[in-house]
């Protein structure tokens, strides 16, 4: 408790504990995890052809910062402000990923490459300055921003992977899925049977769910002629908003998703 105190003498707001700002993990949690990957793929892909694309990052940005905004002055975990970020972050994230590779010819490999160092520093610097990775201690304003930054690398990563998988590996957009998918067992089964440790287990899983989302949105929205269904990425988008909304609004008159107070630091 005292490295903690120092680290934030300074600016104590920073370090000082209030609620858990994050959801309890449960099966919802990941199914509104892989939904909004998949609404954050296929808006942003909407956006960027229905209007001029710096415009469409521009608003992203924009809703992106406006979300985050709400979520950290709510101080804990609300569910409508946590899941409307996320979507948020989804969008934008995978707005961040393209730029490299449309607008600057990045390779998605490389992008790949560079998110995923970007998550890295996000992770050991975390783990440096508050001793832990595990969202159950997410109750402090530094805790709340390293978490949304590990976020954001995650999917902007995911979505470089996900592209990489389906378009430079050529394995198109179901394939990649079914892969991810495999891929995201493997944490369920470590953690369930090997004993993997549980805050490891919950970040693999968490960043394989981004392009296991974005891939099946892909899949359902692009057309035949790219190996999807040809649904359209407005339509796809507008369907998972609506289960989404059905979805987080159990879940706020219910909230079998708030964690229980964290227990005092000794």
């Amino acid at each position: 408790m005292q490295e903690v105190r120092s680290a934030g003498r300074g600016h104590p707001w920073l370090t000082t504990r209030t609620a858990l700002r994050v959801p309890k993990i449960t099966a919802a949690f990941w199914v509104l995890k892989l939904l909004s990957t998949a609404i954050g793929e296929s808006t942003s892909d909407y956006l960027v052809h229905a209007i001029v694309p710096e415009l469409a990052v521009l608003l992203g940005f924009a809703a992106f910062v406006i979300a985050l905004v709400a979520q950290f002055r709510m101080g804990r975990y609300v569910a409508w402000t946590y899941w409307i970020a996320v979507v948020m972050v989804g969008t934008f994230g995978t707005m961040a990923a393209d730029v490299l590779h449309v607008g600057l010819g990045v390779p998605y490999a490389v992008s790949t490459i560079i998110y995923a160092v970007a998550l890295a520093a996000v992770f050991i610097t975390w783990s440096r300055t508050e001793k832990t990775l595990s969202i159950h201690t997410v109750d402090t304003p530094r805790r709340e921003a390293f978490y949304w930054a590990a976020v954001v690398a995650t999917f902007a990563m995911g979505t470089a992977l996900g592209d990489f998988t389906a378009y430079t590996l050529n394995f198109g957009y179901f394939p990649s899925s079914l892969l991810f998918a495999a891929l995201i067992a493997l944490p369920a089964i470590g953690y369930r049977w090997l004993r993997w440790n549980a805050v490891f287990s919950f970040w693999f899983a968490y960043v394989v769910t981004r392009p296991l989302g974005a891939s099946l949105a892909d899949g359902l929205g692009k057309p035949a002629s790219v190996s999807g269904l040809g649904l359209g990425n407005g339509r796809v988008a507008l369907v998972l908003a609506l289960i989404i909304l059905a979805l987080v609004a159990y879940l706020a008159v219910s909230r079998t998703d708030v964690q229980p107070a964290a227990a005092p630091h000794s």
